[in-house]
């Protein structure tokens, strides 16, 4: 079946109407500085995202007014980076607002809508005026505004076919259905043109008649059928958020599958979402993702900083740990170097770090290093110094310190060592708290004690590895 694509051109709004936007940053102040930092820490995420695939699934909410023009906004921005976008949109406010107009009361079950013939002609009316404005959003291009200069060719067409979703716990659900097939091919061609693919979740079956959709099942089944890099779901959370209120900033998919079980605390989005998310990424999706839809520039927050700012969903953990190689000593003294600085770590230059990489335990974040620690043995008295502990500042609360720890202490048993020595001057604390106890210089393996810097003055601590 072939995708007859409709496609909205630029259209300009009128000059009284230009849209606030935040003013550009002043070199007289410090923003000038953080700004230069932010982009050149978002250098590596921009190399491996340029030609990838994200779907962004928003609701009615999203798809209207200022949250709507954010979004414009910063689709504009990724899809200049050559990042490929498929938006899929819902509109349940704009068809309870449709069915309330005309006099009519909407059914869920279970989440869902069931949509009988009335209920359709409210869908299907409140569906197509939301996706002009979107159209309409995204085609912007006035002067004085982030899409100056900008000119985005948004397409649609049938890509979907749809089947009757039928009968649920004694519920007929009518013109509700679900997704039977994606054409993906028609899709991939689109955006191989440079086209955003804007999808509405209504669809035809082979029988001509039109279903309605959920928008969450929509976004994960193109997703799935693209080979997408990411599913991206705006909610009305900032994200999962763990017993404490805080927010889990990456889980995996059985890790988030009990979370669902569990229930308590998930808001409405999060129950319609979560399900989908951690199904994405078990069928193929590279990451799922939950983003407060509230947050402006919250896609940017979360794809080019390193912590991001919402819930990342994954089929295995994110944190990769290894053994460094010759060709990560660039990272390694990006990582470290602040800690130099402040004294917190020894200085050690490229060479020293050249010859003793393969003491080195690497903690890699979607390909970044965020953090390190390395064992230097002294075998003939069956002990080991664990030395360059570091972790990037956004990442020291995700227990990576501790993690490293856990493995160095592996590594030094399988050595057959007995003792393990680590010597600190900020730290103190962070190592009683993990079984270490303090001693005195004297205590230290021979050739480490004829090396200790007594202008330093660090703290010498050591742990029985039984």
């Amino acid at each position: 079946m072939d995708g007859h694509r409709q496609q909205a051109g630029r259209s300009g709004l009128p000059e009284e109407r230009i849209p606030e936007v935040s003013p550009p940053v002043s070199l007289q102040d410090g923003s000038a500085a953080a700004f230069v930092g932010w982009m050149r820490h978002s250098a590596p995420y921009i190399h491996a995202f340029g030609g990838k695939t994200f779907v962004i699934a928003f609701d009615g909410e999203v798809a209207q007014g200022e949250r709507m023009q954010r979004l414009a906004y910063d689709c504009n921005l990724l899809a200049a980076l050559g990042i490929r976008l498929v938006l899929v949109h819902g509109a349940r406010p704009q068809i309870d607002a449709e069915m309330a107009r005309r006099g009519l009361t909407p059914v869920f079950h279970k989440g869902m809508r069931v949509t009988d013939a009335a209920a359709l002609e409210c869908v299907k009316a409140a569906m197509m005026v939301t996706r002009v404005e979107i159209e309409a959003k995204l085609s912007q291009g006035l002067p004085n505004t982030p899409m100056a200069g900008s000119y985005m060719r948004v397409t649609g067409g049938n890509f979907i076919t749809a089947r009757p979703l039928g009968v649920i716990d004694g519920v007929d659900f009518q013109y509700t259905g679900a997704v039977r097939r994606v054409i993906a091919e028609e899709i991939v061609a689109d955006l191989e043109q440079e086209n955003v693919v804007l999808i509405t979740p209504l669809a035809p079956s082979p029988s001509g008649e039109i279903f309605n959709i959920t928008m969450e099942e929509v976004a994960t089944e193109v997703a799935v059928a693209i080979g997408a890099e990411k599913l991206v779901f705006l909610c009305d959370a900032p994200g999962l958020l763990d017993a404490q209120g805080k927010l889990v900033s990456s889980v995996t998919a059985d890790a988030a599958a009990r979370a669902l079980a569990e229930g308590s605390g998930l808001t409405e989005d999060l129950h319609l979402y979560l399900p989908h998310a951690l199904e994405a990424v078990r069928r193929g999706v590279g990451r799922a993702h939950l983003i407060d839809r509230d947050l402006d520039g919250g896609l940017l927050l979360e794809f080019f900083t390193h912590a991001g700012v919402g819930t990342l969903v994954t089929r295995d953990p994110i944190f990769r740990f290894r053994d460094a190689r010759p060709e990560d000593v660039p990272a390694l003294i990006a990582l470290i170097a602040p800690m130099e600085a402040d004294g917190t770590l020894v200085r050690r230059d490229r060479e020293l770090l050249e010859k003793e990489i393969e003491r080195f335990v690497l903690v890699e974040y979607d390909g970044v290093v965020v953090g390190s620690a390395a064992l230097y043995p002294f075998s003939e008295e069956r002990a080991a110094e664990l030395a360059c502990l570091a972790v990037a500042p956004e990442f020291r609360r995700a227990g990576i310190g501790e993690e490293l720890l856990h493995r160095i202490e592996a590594r030094a048993r399988a050595m057959g060592l007995e003792r393990l020595y680590v010597l600190t001057t900020r730290t103190a604390h962070w190592f009683l708290e993990r079984g270490f106890r303090e001693v005195g210089p004297d205590a230290l393996p021979r050739r480490k004690r004829e090396l200790y810097n007594y202008q330093r003055r660090s703290k010498v601590f050591v742990k029985e590895l039984t």
